[in-house]
């Protein structure tokens, strides 16, 4: 990889960038699912409009936690986009197990989906985390620890 790729790469993970893109090209891709099931007809055509909204909310909502007031606002908001990001993949693995629409679509979705899941699962535990040492929230272990009066130094460094 060179410089030029590790900086457009680097460019992409800032500021969460890289899974707003993700999610919202998910959606854009289950939209181009659907569609096909609901041309088919059927019971999948009935679940069509659900798997639309949640796939397009999950997207919506990392959107909206970019724009978040505080750090709680952030999690609200990414946790509403993890609740809708399970609700896509457990609605295309019913898609997959019931053979509905195309059956390499549906299955590479579910995997999509479900890397998604962990991705804003990852997102809200770590920020939560984070949230929580800087309050001074962090475990009990570590706020009773006393303060060391000094810091240790690699020679030479």
């Amino acid at each position: 990889m060179n410089d030029d790729s590790k900086a457009l790469r680097q460019s992409l993970f800032e500021g969460g960038q890289d899974i707003r893109d993700r999610t919202f090209a998910f959606a854009c891709r289950v939209v181009r699912f659907c569609e096909k099931v609901y041309s088919g007809g059927g019971v999948g055509r009935i679940m069509v409009s659900q798997l639309v909204d949640s796939a397009t909310s999950s997207a919506t909502m990392l959107e909206e936690a970019r724009a978040a007031e505080s750090k709680r606002d952030f999690i609200s908001k990414s946790s509403v986009a993890l609740k809708e990001s399970r609700e896509s993949w457990t609605r295309l693995r019913v898609y997959e197990a019931c053979r509905i629409g195309p059956e390499t679509e549906a299955r590479d979705l579910v995997r999509e989906g479900n890397e998604l899941v962990a991705i804003i699962t990852a997102i809200i535990r770590n920020t939560r985390r984070n949230a929580a040492k800087n309050n001074g929230n962090g475990p009990a272990k570590n706020r009773n620890r006393a303060k060391r009066e000094y810091e240790f130094q690699i020679p030479n460094s």
